[in-house]
């Protein structure tokens, strides 16, 4: 009985123990991908970066989404990637808003 307690208690541990860590990935798969987080000055940013496979000079779509439809609305181009998850954009054309969506053509295998 005192063993099951034992296993019990450490698979508990180690899922609410990784919760936050699950959820900043999920977060970013599921809800910030290809998001415009940031405009102003100094340019665009969007959750998009080399986990998701931009690379520096890609010019991608931006698509203003609504529940019933989206809108192609502007290109950009990547002048700079942060880290796996953000990326710096320079807008070639369009006009964008914070909260557009930058699309990344997926290459399926």
């Amino acid at each position: 009985m005192r063993k099951h307690l034992g296993v019990g208690a450490a698979v508990g541990f180690l899922l609410f123990g990784s919760t936050p860590l699950l959820a900043q990935g999920i977060g970013h798969s599921l809800f910030m991908r290809g998001k415009i987080v940031r405009m102003d000055a100094g340019g665009t940013v969007a959750g998009l970066g080399k986990a998701d496979g931009a690379h520096i000079g890609q010019i991608l779509e931006v698509y203003h989404a609504t529940p019933r439809h989206r809108r192609l609305v502007g290109h950009v181009e990547v002048d700079q990637i942060f880290d796996d998850h953000y990326a710096h954009f320079r807008v070639r054309d369009g006009t964008l808003q914070k909260g557009d969506w930058v699309s990344l053509k997926r290459v399926r295998a």
